[in-house]
């Protein structure tokens, strides 16, 4: 597998794609990719077409990127489908582990503020891992 870097103007979104992605996932992506940068590339096929990655290439589009890495697949069809949907079912179905999380995101609000919103979690969502209940403004 070999890591490409192109223009965003050369891919296109997948129209079978069933992953939606609203404003607050999008915001998620674009905290991960200003503080940490694009750390695995996007999969393309032969033709462009995002098979995973559909949420990354907008991101990075609405940031003003106009390139990005990819890596191409063989995959085409019905075997690009089910993969794009394996790799979104297949991490959908993990689980976190609440206290452990919470250490780590209270480990990382303590080191950078900003750590634990690049990792994609809110203020809100962090107290209540750690069991508390705080008024945030949003």
């Amino acid at each position: 597998m070999q890591t490409q870097r192109i223009a965003i103007s050369e891919l296109n979104l997948d129209p079978a794609n069933v992953r939606r992605h609203p404003a607050r996932n999008l915001d998620a992506i674009k905290a991960s990719l200003n503080r940490f940068g694009q750390q695995r590339p996007v999969l393309v096929n032969a033709k462009g077409i995002i098979i995973a990655g559909n949420g990354t290439v907008m991101a990075a589009k609405a940031l003003g990127w106009d390139h990005i890495n990819i890596v191409r697949t063989d995959l085409e069809g019905s075997e690009a489908t089910a993969y794009a949907i394996a790799d979104n079912r297949t991490a959908e179905l993990a689980e976190w582990d609440d206290e452990a999380l919470a250490q780590q995101l209270a480990a990382l609000q303590i080191d950078d503020e900003e750590l634990a919103k690049a990792a994609g979690f809110s203020e809100a969502e962090i107290a209540e891992l750690a069991g508390a209940t705080v008024e945030v403004q949003e």
